[in-house]
């Protein structure tokens, strides 16, 4: 979260939202938004969604399958990922991640599959 200055701005009864600026730190050499920085963006905010509907005292969230789609660049500002539940099981969950720029232009489409494991 501080490497890539990952801060959570929303939440709400079936999502949550966190912001992250894009800058040289997140750069790929052509001066655009790293996929990878946006993929971690997207896990982030997907599993602390995820972490709110269980019980944190028994459970641990853990990501089994992520993809995204990538639909537009950004060079600088701020992008923004908003995590959605599609499915919240016991064990699993499915949670449909929007990335978008400072316009509210769709940047890219994630999807997180995560498992809740009981701790030891």
């Amino acid at each position: 979260m501080e490497t890539l200055d990952i801060t959570y701005t929303d939440v709400g009864e079936d999502y949550v939202v966190a912001k992250m600026p894009v800058t040289s730190r997140v750069h790929q050499p052509d001066g655009v938004l790293h996929g990878g920085a946006m993929v971690a963006l997207a896990e982030s905010v997907g599993s602390l969604a995820a972490y709110m509907f269980i019980d944190y005292k028994k459970f641990m969230i853990r990501g089994i399958e992520i993809s995204a789609n990538h639909i537009k660049s950004v060079k600088n500002g701020f992008v923004f990922a908003k995590a959605k539940a599609l499915h919240k099981g016991r064990t699993t969950q499915l949670w449909d991640i929007k990335i978008t720029n400072e316009q509210g232009d769709l940047i890219s489409i994630v999807k997180l599959s995560t498992i809740s494991l009981p701790k030891k």
